[in-house]
């Protein structure tokens, strides 16, 4: 079992990090072939489809007669996760998408420190879809809802506790002496006589014994690796241009595929005249392919992508578009506006009698626009066909539920499609979609391709405008509030609307989500964690636009409203904003106190006299079990707002690398800074989206970003994730700052001060 953690165990170089936790679904498709199978059938399987070996070379065929330890998972199996060189390199397997996070580093700082290995010789590979790399405690693959670290910590630290295991009693064995006497250190077993053996030495030998059952762990103020600023694994390849990502990937024969998506989500063609197209060097085929959502789509196939680039603008189409919804978001607006005002399903009711007598009355409307994903690796997939057998390179959240809707496709049966999980350039949920849109694409061109006489792996790849322009967004939300409050700024009655379409309505997800015609997804961050009195009335309707989750899920727009309704409120009482919220936490709400104060305490808030024009700004939100607290300084430029200098205080647990932390803050208050700039949104004109790149959808830029400082509150609890909770809370922040100079508060994003 796992040693409790306190603070006073822990070596002094933990004592500045990280904690995160979400729910996020608890099982994936059943055709997708994550059920977990007896340890002797996953090792054959495992020699047999090419996958790692296993914890040593030749595990597999070494471990066919040893004895199985009967009650451990695949996910519990060191053949899956661990591989030992003769010379000592130990490559570990992670169980997750690399696509910026750390989880590339992260995962094997784990099993390294169990394993007491080299970290020198530490080296990675990508995992499959295979079932040892399901989450282990959502039993399907997934990465998502920042729960990496967080759900495998445990699991990464037995795999290494067991591989060390093995090797220890095969040193013991050699030795013929007790393995209790022996110890573990940067990679060798050492005897009490000084005697040593690396672990490479010992890795065939060790490979025939069976896997312990039962392993002991560190103890915390053991760890060499855990909570340590760490260098990350990848930093030198992605520093220098040599990372391969998904859209590097390049197999003898490699064709290239672009598609020609419809205007309007789900449009069918009237007529295709490809002469021209057919027409130009290098193009081998132009498909016509089912496409997302009903619709259809046209694919020019060709030697490279820009042969295939060229090859699709020369296409002469014709769209029907008189069977689809096609919305218009000035229109959408002023629907949402009139749902506002009816009746629908509500996920708290408390008396709105108080309302109408409360001295204080707050009336409010926020407007959050459809937002693209927009990572720096457009959507891509290269697809391999033989007979009986598919192949897929792509970098996936969720390999397990794209590999079964590959083999859907293909009329395959899972076991069949072979997932090689690539590192991604960024994905913010736009790679785990319900419908596995791309992917589904890929193998319907790629299918059609073999039946036109194509025998090639195919690569599809979308171009930046194709993502832009072609989903799944962030939903598009209108939020009403009326509330009523006292002289000291007690709430006696919070009455709250919320519009949105539902992300998971449709799919598998849905059915652990909806509950009473809600989506907890919308919801989540509200009312929390203060103590209002809230009627919370939503409504979901149902348009012709793709959505998903982004970056962070509901708290996207959930905390911009809790956090400045705060705000507004501590100003009409004539109240400090952090006072406020401190007295509103109580004695239930710890951790958003010590975030707070912690970040409170690093800025000099309210010691600290501010530069002329410049104001405080402040909110703290919760999100996957975590808290980020803000305190941000901002000022008024040429009728512009501009962010000078944020200072987060972070309430999460355990760091594994304190350095991933400081990353995963700075990025997702970059992200969260990009709801705020001008023209931050994605609008529809007579169904299309009209943006289609960053000069219509912009980013910020290198002078757009503020300092950032990240602090985190010591914790000896066990780690959860950081990939998210950073991002809610910094728009806000930055808002509280702008209204506490302007006296208007902001109340759409992107800002608008006239």
């Amino acid at each position: 079992m796992m040693p409790k953690l306190n603070v006073s165990d822990l070596p002094l170089h933990t004592l500045e990090m990280p904690r995160a936790l979400r729910e996020l679904m608890t099982r994936e498709l059943a055709e997708s072939g994550t059920a977990p199978m007896p340890r002797r059938s996953f090792l054959k399987m495992a020699g047999a489809g090419g996958l790692a070996l296993g914890a040593f070379p030749h595990l597999a065929s070494a471990q066919a007669d040893a004895p199985a330890a009967a009650g451990l998972k695949p996910t519990q199996q060191p053949s899956a996760f661990v591989q030992i060189a003769p010379s000592g390199e130990v490559t570990v397997t992670i169980n997750r998408l690399e696509f910026g996070q750390g989880v590339q580093t992260g995962l094997p700082m784990i099993l390294a420190e169990e394993l007491d290995a080299d970290w020198s010789l530490i080296r990675t590979r990508n995992g499959s879809s295979d079932p040892a790399y399901i989450d282990p405690l959502f039993g399907l693959h997934l990465t998502g809802g920042s729960n990496s670290i967080k759900n495998s910590f445990t699991q990464y630290r037995e795999l290494g506790a067991r591989a060390r295991a093995m090797l220890v009693s095969a040193a013991a064995a050699r030795w013929k002496v007790d393995a209790a006497t022996l110890r573990t250190q940067a990679g060798q077993v050492i005897a009490p006589d000084g005697r040593k053996l690396g672990y490479g030495a010992l890795a065939e030998s060790a490979a025939a014994l069976p896997v312990p059952e039962q392993v002991a762990l560190k103890n915390p103020k053991d760890f060499r690796l855990i909570g340590r600023p760490t260098t990350r694994l990848d930093a030198r390849a992605k520093s220098s241009g040599r990372q391969d990502f998904g859209i590097d990937v390049r197999l003898p024969g490699q064709l290239t595929a672009v598609v020609a998506h419809p205007p309007v989500f789900g449009a069918r063609l009237k007529s295709v005249d490809d002469s021209a197209a057919r027409a130009i060097k290098g193009v081998k085929a132009v498909l016509r392919i089912p496409g997302d959502r009903g619709g259809e789509g046209v694919a020019v196939v060709a030697e490279g992508y820009w042969p295939a680039k060229q090859g699709r603008d020369a296409l002469k189409l014709a769209w029907d578009v008189s069977k689809v919804e096609k919305v218009d978001s000035e229109r959408q607006l002023v629907d949402y506006r009139a749902l506002a005002q009816t009746p629908g399903p509500r996920a708290f009711d408390a008396d709105m009698t108080p309302l109408a007598t409360a001295p204080h009355r707050l009336e409010a409307e926020f407007v959050f626009p459809y937002l693209a994903h927009a990572p720096m690796e457009p959507l891509n997939c290269t697809v391999k066909l033989s007979e009986g057998r598919a192949e897929l390179w792509v970098g996936t959240q969720g390999p397990g539920l794209d590999g079964a809707a590959a083999a859907a496709v293909l009329g395959l049966k899972p076991e069949q499609v072979a997932m090689h999980v690539q590192t991604a350039g960024g994905g913010f949920g736009r790679r785990f979609v319900g419908s596995s849109d791309y992917v589904v694409e890929a193998c319907q061109i790629a299918k059609a391709a073999r039946a036109a006489g194509l025998d090639a792996p195919i690569r599809t790849l979308w171009s930046r405008e194709d993502d832009i322009k072609g989903g799944y967004y962030r939903p598009m939300h209108l939020h009403r509030a009326r509330i009523g409050f006292d002289e000291r700024g007690q709430v006696l009655a919070w009455d709250h609307v919320l519009v949105g379409q539902s992300i998971t309505e449709g799919t598998v997800f849905g059915q652990y989500q909806i509950k009473n015609g809600i989506d907890g997804t919308a919801t989540e961050g509200l009312r929390d964690p203060y103590p209002v009195p809230m009627r919370l009335t939503v409504h979901h309707p149902k348009l012709n636009v793709p959505v998903l989750w982004w970056r962070s899920v509901g708290s996207t727009h959930t905390a911009y409203v809790m956090e400045t309704l705060i705000d507004e409120i501590a100003r009409t009482t004539k109240q400090d904003p952090v006072a406020y919220r401190m007295r509103l936490f109580g004695e239930k709400h710890a951790r958003h106190r010590a975030a707070l104060q912690l970040a409170v305490d690093q800025t000099g808030y309210g010691k600290r006299q501010l530069a002329a024009g410049r104001a405080w700004g402040v909110a703290v939100h919760e999100s996957f079990s975590t808290v980020v607290a803000y305190v941000v300084e901002a000022s008024v430029k040429d009728g512009q707002p501009v962010l000078h200098r944020a200072t987060a205080g972070v309430h999460c647990n355990l760091a594994v690398n304190p350095r991933s932390v400081e990353a995963q803050v700075q990025g997702a208050a970059l992200m969260g800074l990009s709801m705020c700039l001008p023209g931050a949104a994605i609008t529809l004109k007579d169904g299309e989206v009209q943006q289609s790149n960053f000069g219509d959808f912009p980013v910020p830029r290198i002078t757009d970003m503020p300092q950032i400082a990240v602090h985190v509150v010591p914790s000896a609890d066990p780690p959860t994730g950081m990939g998210e909770p950073g991002l809610p809370p910094l728009a806000p922040a930055f808002a509280n700052a702008i209204a506490s100079l302007t006296g208007k508060p902001l109340r759409e994003l992107p800002f608008r001060l006239a």
